[in-house]
């Protein structure tokens, strides 16, 4: 297994962890979602690193038939799909939520962060694809 593409996420993770986290002490709790979405997609393209907002992600049966699209609030460098919230804290339908869409998606990182508590907090996520027997 080649090494490289992990710490190339990694890497990729920590850059959103770590703008995310600079948002959040400059910014605090109390704002909508979108005021949190529009800071990090600006901090993160100033950084050099490629954001599409509100992208369209199209999802997939399991026989690979093409059922629809959701939109992922942050669609990072191609291959992290970041799901923002401002809530009291991260509920478990937030995490299935982006389960959901890393599974339907055929994505397989994911960071969920949370703006909305005074404590910050962030959480990632990585899926493997199924090996067929």
């Amino acid at each position: 297994m080649n090494d490289q593409p992990t710490t190339e996420i990694m890497k990729l993770c920590d850059a959103v962890r770590e703008t995310s986290y600079a948002v959040h002490l400059y910014h605090g709790h109390g704002h909508l979602e979108k005021v949190y979405e529009n800071a990090l997609a600006n901090r993160l393209r100033k950084a050099g690193v490629n954001v599409v907002q509100q992208h369209a992600l199209t999802v997939y049966d399991e026989d690979g038939t093409v059922i629809g699209e959701y939109v992922a609030d942050l669609f990072v460098e191609g291959c992290l799909i970041v799901e923002l919230k401002a809530a009291k804290t991260i509920a478990d339908e937030h995490v299935a939520q982006l389960l959901g869409y890393l599974r339907s998606a055929r994505i397989e990182h994911g960071l969920l962060i949370n703006f909305g508590s005074a404590k910050f907090q962030i959480k990632k996520y990585a899926l493997r694809e199924a090996v067929e027997v």
